[in-house]
């Protein structure tokens, strides 16, 4: 007995809270689902949208690759002879004109030098018997002084070596005195060939002293540091005082227009390549898009990669493209061609399925499509959807069945 009444206790209480639970469940169920909509189903208030229509229109075939843009020209500039910069000019983001003085050496020493070339200059001049301050000219060594002398020397030689063979040949002179002027007219004859030898010789060393005078005048100019094309400073490296040494440089000037926008195109893309294909570009942060051209492509594919190294020739005119940013291009390599477009924003993907959702008799529709092109906000639909056919802009979590109503 004292086991059957332990037994029974748990029975008839939960007996008891079965009877007196059954009318609030009802209850609940009716209000939760009785005629209310269940949660998550299509019933309920219509949910706003906004549509577009699939429209038929022209896309090219593009491919799609990001690259960098590059100067055109770049020249790390430095003078060509060494000295103290006495000016820099320009600083970063300067524009330069070609020809245009960048910086300058202190000139003092060049200038001595020219002083020093040209009083060079006309000590040679003097020895050729050209007067310091007139026009250069070539001087034929018969008319130099020391030629003209050692003529003189000569002529007077043989006419004595012939007097003396006459008066031998009637033998009114020994043999030494005729084999003394005959020494004698050989010594002048070597005199005169020595002296039209020194004529020559100075006249090359003014031909030596002209171009010791124009390399002078040459060091003065390159004092002077002038670019060598169109662009603007991208980095200074000296300032005023600086010494500077042959060829080091002192700035780095690069051409903004065109640019060069180099592009690595996947190995299986890079056979429908060709120069002269429109490339179209997009730089970050900029929202407007640039067009250039394919204008070089490499003659082999980089096995590290597998990608082919193309460039492009990117107009900039106006500057607003910089060499070293980052882009997006997409090349052209087939002609717009009919295709169905929906705007990129209706395009649902979930688990790698794409979907777009329409509305039939005021309730949502799923459609799964297969996608194409791309062309900025525009997607090519190849399976799915018709022209024609409306499309929900943004659904996010729109699901089969749900009503819908369409706002402007």
């Amino acid at each position: 007995m004292k086991f059957l009444t332990w037994m029974t206790v748990p029975a008839l209480l939960l007996a008891l809270a079965g009877c007196g639970g059954d009318t609030p469940a009802a209850g609940s169920m009716g209000g939760r689902g009785g005629d209310g909509p269940k949660e998550g189903g299509p019933a309920g208030p219509p949910r706003e949208v906004r549509l577009a229509t699939a429209e038929e229109g022209r896309l090219a075939r593009t491919i799609d690759v990001s690259g960098t843009l590059a100067a055109d020209e770049e020249a790390q500039l430095g003078f060509k002879i060494a000295g103290r910069i006495q000016e820099m000019a320009v600083d970063i983001g300067s524009p330069v004109r070609r020809g245009q003085v960048l910086a300058r050496l202190i000139p003092t020493d060049y200038e001595l030098r020219i002083t020093q070339a040209q009083t060079a200059l006309q000590q040679a001049r003097a020895r050729l018997g050209i007067s310091p301050q007139g026009p250069d000219a070539i001087v034929p060594p018969e008319e130099t002084a020391v030629v003209r002398q050692a003529a003189a020397t000569l002529k007077s030689a043989q006419l004595t070596r012939d007097r003396m063979a006459k008066l031998f040949q009637e033998q009114l002179i020994p043999q030494a005195d005729f084999d003394a002027a005959e020494a004698s007219y050989g010594v002048a004859d070597g005199r005169y060939q020595e002296a039209v030898e020194e004529a020559r010789t100075r006249q090359a060393v003014l031909s030596q002293r002209r171009s010791e005078l124009e390399i002078a005048k040459q060091q003065l100019a390159d004092t002077f540091l002038k670019a060598p094309f169109d662009g603007a400073i991208s980095e200074r490296l000296s300032s005023a005082g600086d010494y500077a040494a042959a060829g080091a440089p002192v700035a780095v000037l690069v051409r903004r227009h065109p640019l060069r926008l180099r592009l690595a195109v996947p190995e299986r893309e890079a056979a429908g390549i060709q120069t002269g294909m429109t490339v179209q570009l997009n730089a970050e942060g900029d929202p407007a898009t640039y067009t250039g051209r394919v204008a070089r492509i490499s003659p082999a594919i980089t096995q590290d990669n597998r990608t082919l190294m193309v460039e492009a020739e990117v107009p900039n005119q106006d500057g607003r493209l910089r060499p070293g940013a980052f882009v997006q291009a997409h090349i052209v390599v087939q002609a717009a061609d009919p295709a169905v477009l929906v705007p990129a924003s209706s395009i649902v993907t979930f688990a790698g399925i794409e979907k777009v959702i329409t509305v039939e008799e005021g309730k949502a529709l799923e459609k799964r499509i297969r996608t194409g092109r791309r062309s900025g906000d525009q997607v090519e639909i190849v399976d799915g959807v018709k022209a024609g056919e409306p499309v929900v802009l943004q659904p996010g979590n729109i699901v089969t069945g749900q009503p819908l109503k369409v706002v402007p």
